[in-house]
């Protein structure tokens, strides 16, 4: 099978269904997708870049997959977090983890069947805080499982053809045991009943809501971890955040494409826009961050095969998402600054990418949170080395020691190992910010675009720089539990007259 045959195909019929349409504009406020439409779609195949070509798939290859998901985010941010759902989240642990005869059944239908998976983890009271989730199971014979639980915000939901969905053991005594396993459902088996579905803010293409499950799943739908569960979870959402510029390089790039096309055209006071000097620093800010979500496809492609286990690349893995969905929201918000009041429309192209990127800084581990695990992986290997220096720990570690001489002054001091949580995001957002520095420099090394790469650089620096500032100077503020005692306004200003 030709890869590249078939991208080109591909992205030609996504530029016919979601640009060259009449409708396509009005076809973003619809919620779901029309099954004439995925069709379409599903009918090249898309979701085979993710399939190791034994079972009938491309090959697995890392960097196909990625180029598959920008040709989607180009056109459709919620197509390219579809496939990034069925590929990432569902295909890829199912071929690293699932029985031999169940890989070539779901494969198959899949590819010739046109077959949707899923990814259920999170629940109702426990977002974040996974590994405490109640869903539970327990074996009823020799080779079934009884799965019983609520999940919500699923994308797919009602929708997806197969789930794989996480449960903890449950004993004798009604007591959840701590390690978490894995189950494939095939929903033609039943069980699992839509309770709700939401009215979610954007991404109208994927419906969300929340599941009542009530399951049983055979033994050899059972995924089988090299070593302990909670470590193929990690290997499982490591991998999806190390190929989120997947999802944010097509979607950078349609940002990139529809600003600087939208301020050469847009006259304002006799003179293109494009020509104002903060016009021209949104417009470099958002190249600045296509260019470095270009270094992240680069990392990931050649750093992270099918059959490498990622759960030990927590740090890689949570700077590659939270910085890239930062960018890809700063992008879309600098889009609909620089298109004005025509671009505040949830049907124009700035609007809605406002919206559809927002929820891509929350899914799959909260920013805040994020940033909080990069500081606290730094700091743990510090403590390790016995070096609270933060520029001597920097300049000689594998992911910064390029990137890092840039800052060797403002970097030029102790970390405090108990310092409040609102520093350590702080701190994980500067140190997140000079890991992909490094990737963008590794990327100029390959003959990427100098004057892009210099551009990047100048503004990962400014962004650095002012993080630090406030990571040194700031964070001082409290919450006032008592603010509505003499905070009137109003109250004030009648007393006074």
């Amino acid at each position: 099978m030709d890869f590249q045959r078939f991208l080109e195909d591909y992205k030609q019929k996504l530029f016919t269904i979601f640009s060259q349409k009449k409708d396509a504009e009005e076809q973003t406020l619809v919620r779901g997708i029309e099954e004439t439409t995925l069709k379409e779609i599903m009918d090249l195949s898309p979701l085979s870049s993710f399939i190791p070509s034994k079972y009938g798939g491309y090959g697995g290859n890392t960097a196909e997959a990625l180029a598959m998901l920008e040709a989607s985010s180009y056109e459709s941010l919620p197509l390219s977090l579809m496939m990034g759902i069925n590929g990432a989240l569902f295909l890829q642990p199912i071929a690293n983890y699932a029985n031999e005869e169940t890989k070539k059944n779901i494969f198959n239908r899949v590819i010739n069947a046109n077959k949707l998976g899923g990814l259920m983890i999170t629940e109702p009271d426990y977002g974040s805080d996974a590994l405490k989730m109640q869903t539970s199971y327990r074996k009823v014979g020799d080779d079934t499982y009884k799965i019983e639980g609520t999940k919500h915000w699923g994308g797919l939901t009602g929708m997806a053809d197969y789930w794989l969905i996480t449960a903890r053991g449950m004993n004798d005594k009604g007591d959840l045991g701590r390690d978490i396993s894995f189950f494939i459902h095939d929903t033609r088996n039943g069980g699992i009943e839509v309770e709700e579905y939401y009215n979610n803010l954007g991404l109208y293409m994927l419906p969300y809501g929340k599941n009542n499950i009530d399951i049983t799943v055979d033994e050899s739908h059972k995924l089988q971890p090299k070593s302990t569960g909670v470590t193929m979870m990690l290997d499982l959402l490591h991998r999806s955040r190390l190929q989120f510029p997947g999802m944010g390089m097509g979607f950078l790039r349609r940002m990139m494409d529809e600003a600087v096309t939208h301020c050469k055209e847009r006259f304002v006071g006799g003179q293109s826009l494009i020509n104002y000097d903060q016009v021209k620093s949104r417009l470099s800010t958002i190249q600045a961050y296509f260019t470095v979500c270009s270094a992240m496809c680069n990392f990931t492609s050649t750093n992270v095969p099918l059959e490498k286990n990622t759960s030990r690349m927590d740090l890689e893995a949570n700077a590659i998402k939270s910085i890239i969905t930062d960018f890809m929201q700063h992008a879309s918000q600098s889009l609909l600054q620089l298109t004005g009041a025509m671009g505040y429309r949830l049907d124009h192209i700035a609007g809605r990418s406002v919206v559809d990127s927002r929820p891509f800084q929350i899914f799959e581990g909260s920013n805040d949170i994020l940033y909080q695990q990069i500081s606290e992986s730094v700091l743990k290997m510090m403590r390790k080395l016995k070096n609270n220096n933060l520029q001597d720990f920097l300049s000689d570690f594998h992911l910064t020691e390029r990137s890092s001489e840039y800052f060797k002054e403002h970097l030029n001091f102790e970390l405090d190992a108990q310092m409040p949580q609102r520093k350590l995001v702080d701190l994980g957002k500067a140190i997140g910010r000079i890991i992909s520095m490094e990737f963008t420099l590794n990327l100029g090394d390959r003959g990427f675009n100098e004057e892009l790469i210099q551009n990047a650089i100048k503004t990962l620096q400014e962004e650095v720089y002012a993080i630090l500032q406030t990571y040194k100077h700031g964070g001082k503020a409290d919450v006032v539990e008592d603010y509505q005692l003499d905070s009137s306004w109003f109250k004030l200003s009648t007393v006074n007259a």
